[in-house]
């Protein structure tokens, strides 16, 4: 049972590692397949909010950009621009079809696409620490599965 265990680890570990690739900078700012409509972009904190009670929603969602994957920009954590809320919410590219720059920290960006709550595993939460550069002993600490607030997005548009 251990070995399936360790298998089904390394196998994740695999999978995980081999979805980073490299960003491509885009000249304009546009991520994916963008944004249908960047007038229509509500703000984090409703979002946040709504994802307490919501299983998901499709949602064009206005937010700062906390930390990219340092390893390819393959994920991105957004905070309220505005402050009010204090939470955030881990992005990821639908298909892995494209990727952010690794200097986008502090940037305001309009995410489309699919906000939803999950669980990650300890494994999953250990290679993202890695991904972001955290310390041996901060990943080291992480022992216990999170429930998160995500959001799979189809597109990004960077705020200039």
């Amino acid at each position: 049972m251990k070995i399936i265990q360790i298998l089904s680890t390394l196998f994740l570990g695999i999978i995980l590692l081999a979805s980073c690739k490299s960003a491509e900078v885009s000249e304009d700012g546009i991520y994916g397949a963008g944004v249908s409509n960047t007038a229509s972009a509500v703000s984090f904190s409703e979002v946040y909010a709504q994802l307490d009670t919501a299983d998901s929603m499709n949602v064009v969602m206005k937010g700062k950009v906390e930390s990219v994957c340092q390893t390819k920009g393959c994920w991105m954590n957004l905070v309220d621009p505005s402050g009010a809320s204090d939470g955030e919410i881990f992005v990821q590219f639908f298909d892995y079809g494209f990727f952010m720059p690794k200097d986008l920290s502090g940037s305001e960006v309009i995410v489309e696409g699919k906000a939803y709550s999950e669980r990650t595993s300890v494994e999953e939460l250990k290679h993202y620490a890695e991904d972001e550069g955290k310390s041996e002993e901060e990943i080291a600490a992480i022992t216990e599965p999170l429930f998160e607030k995500k959001f799979m997005a189809t597109g990004v548009v960077v705020v200039k």
